[in-house]
């Protein structure tokens, strides 16, 4: 056989990438969904229904479950989200100052409460306060409690995100505003911030959904029994029925706000996108 003929052979070619890509994605198709065959099978679904799944209880839990604890919830998030976002873009525009002790300040803030699990300012609020200033009462009670411990958690966050909110704006648009006969303060709420809002709105969202969650931790500052957030409310019925369907219940009351604030925030994340394109 001569050189010519064994270049005139055709040669085996081996898979091509997106062919393996192919043969990849399978396997993990079926490993997925043999995975979840053998947990289908091998799970006690009968323990699991009396346990969790007791519609008598659920039935019972209603509509307090609606009008008492995720009212609550709702109420706790939006106040601690308020409080957080005023907060923050104080403690974000002192970052950005020129004044050297206004950033070393917020600088320090931001560190501390990042750095500090949101229990323990929970608990710091709720103890520490009332024995370091006998008799003194935060306004709206509870309310008042949650929404200064969730806005001081929420601040340390948000203050960053508005930061670097402002920041992205182009410069140009200070320099033309400052051209127009405007001050760098009004400059700064009228032109800058606006911009920055549009900019930082999905994570300010996320920011949301991560407080609805933290809201449970009122129950480390002492409720009374129309004051339960969704996940203490679960937790006494669970208590006194001995069964974990109160639970499961909250917790599909909680689904009920995050699914929605997440699909808001992935459709905003796409109009940004859309937009920068």
């Amino acid at each position: 056989m001569t050189a010519t003929d064994t270049e005139l052979q055709p040669r085996k070619k081996g898979l091509t990438r997106r062919q393996k890509r192919s043969v990849s994605r399978g396997v993990q198709y079926a490993v997925f969904v043999a995975a979840v065959v053998a947990l289908a099978v091998t799970a006690d679904w009968g323990r699991l229904k009396n346990q969790f799944a007791q519609g008598s209880i659920a039935r019972q839990m209603f509509p307090d479950v609606i009008t008492l604890a995720l009212k609550n919830t709702v109420l706790y998030t939006v106040s601690g989200f308020v409080v957080g976002l005023a907060l923050g873009m104080v403690i974000a525009l002192m970052r950005l100052s020129s004044v050297g002790p206004y950033r070393w300040l917020a600088g320090i803030y931001i560190e501390i409460f990042r750095g500090l699990p949101a229990l323990l300012i929970f608990i710091f609020i709720g103890v520490a306060v009332p024995l370091a200033f006998p008799g003194t009462e935060i306004v709206g009670g509870t309310y008042g409690k949650v929404a200064i411990a969730l806005g001081l958690v929420a601040a340390a966050y948000m203050a960053e995100t508005i930061r670097a909110g402002i920041q992205a704006v182009p410069k140009g648009q200070m320099e033309a505003a400052r051209s127009l006969g405007f001050s760098p303060a009004r400059a700064m709420i009228s032109v800058i911030i606006p911009q920055a809002f549009r900019i930082i709105l999905p994570p300010l969202t996320n920011e949301l959904v991560l407080l609805f969650k933290d809201s449970s931790l009122v129950l480390f500052l002492g409720v009374t029994l129309e004051e339960r957030d969704l996940s203490k409310y679960g937790r006494d019925l669970a208590s006194t029925t001995a069964n974990s369907t109160p639970i499961l219940v909250a917790g599909l009351c909680y689904l009920l706000i995050t699914i929605p604030l997440g699909f808001v925030v992935r459709r905003m994340e796409a109009k940004a996108q859309e937009a920068v394109k």
